[in-house]
């Protein structure tokens, strides 16, 4: 870290403890880590957001404003008398050289799968009883499922090849519809979230993100749509007074057009 970064760090620091303090400001003294909870989960979603952008600018003000959270949480930790910033670094300095034995210690692997096992591995060392262990419960459905498998599979408790996961998928596919027929919510319920799970485990085989891939489908979705409800307008229609048949048609043009072009 150069003088620079280092003196604006500080500066930050600096700035959190007097809007914290007696003379600071009101909502800040106020804010515990569960309120600012809310917060910190937005800031994180705009980093996200700013990097799917490809937005320099973007990213930059918003790393920001996520480290300015971080130091906002281990402010009231100090406080509270529980932590200070400065043992929240010391805590993943050590654990960074701890997980890198092949760039701090004397282990010389350059391959990436193996350095994942050696990851897990060392996370075992270090108290955990299970591989399943510290994946957030909040973090949403597609990325849990796709962490989950991920970690089965870098001990070998994976399909050989994606051919398996096709069989997988037809099988989970078959059991939703006679979950359906059954008529029992909590068997449709069931057999779908199966489903899903089968879908993620074949975007991990097929190398894609599946919440990036359904996030692009919802955004295609809303531009179709919002493309639909324009050129109604133009007819002087809405959808009230329009046919499916009118409506499919439309649809199936835009897809054309977006195919075409």
């Amino acid at each position: 870290m150069n003088n620079e970064t280092l003196s604006e760090f500080e500066r930050l620091i600096e700035i959190v403890k007097i809007l914290r303090g007696p003379e600071g400001c009101a909502w800040d003294r106020s804010q515990t880590a569960a309120s600012l909870t809310p917060y910190l989960l937005e800031e994180t979603h705009e980093v996200i957001e700013s990097i799917q952008e490809s937005n320099p600018a973007k990213l930059k003000e918003e790393l920001g404003d996520l480290l300015l959270h971080i130091v906002f949480q281990s402010e009231i930790a100090a406080e509270n008398g529980d932590f200070t910033l400065a043992e929240s670094l010391q805590t993943i300095n050590s654990k960074l050289v701890r997980r890198h034995p092949h760039v701090f210690g004397s282990i010389n692997t350059e391959n990436v799968h193996e350095i994942k096992q050696n990851w897990e591995s060392i996370k075992l060392q270090e108290g955990r009883q299970s591989l399943m262990e510290g994946l957030p419960q909040s973090l949403p459905a597609l990325l849990q499922a796709r962490r989950v498998q991920e970690r089965a599979a870098q001990v070998g408790f994976d399909w050989e090849n994606i051919t398996g996961v096709w069989q997988k998928l037809q099988e989970e596919i078959n059991e939703l519809r006679d979950a359906v027929q059954s008529g029992i919510h909590v068997a449709i319920q069931n057999e779908l979230g199966d489903l899903l799970f089968t879908i993620v485990n074949l975007a991990r085989f097929l190398e894609a993100d599946p919440e990036e891939s359904l996030r692009q489908a919802v955004k295609k979705f809303v531009q179709r749509f919002q493309a639909i409800e324009a050129e109604l307008a133009s007819q002087g229609k809405n959808w009230h007074n329009s046919s499916l048949y009118e409506l499919d048609e439309i649809w199936n043009r835009l897809k054309k057009q977006e195919s075409s072009s």
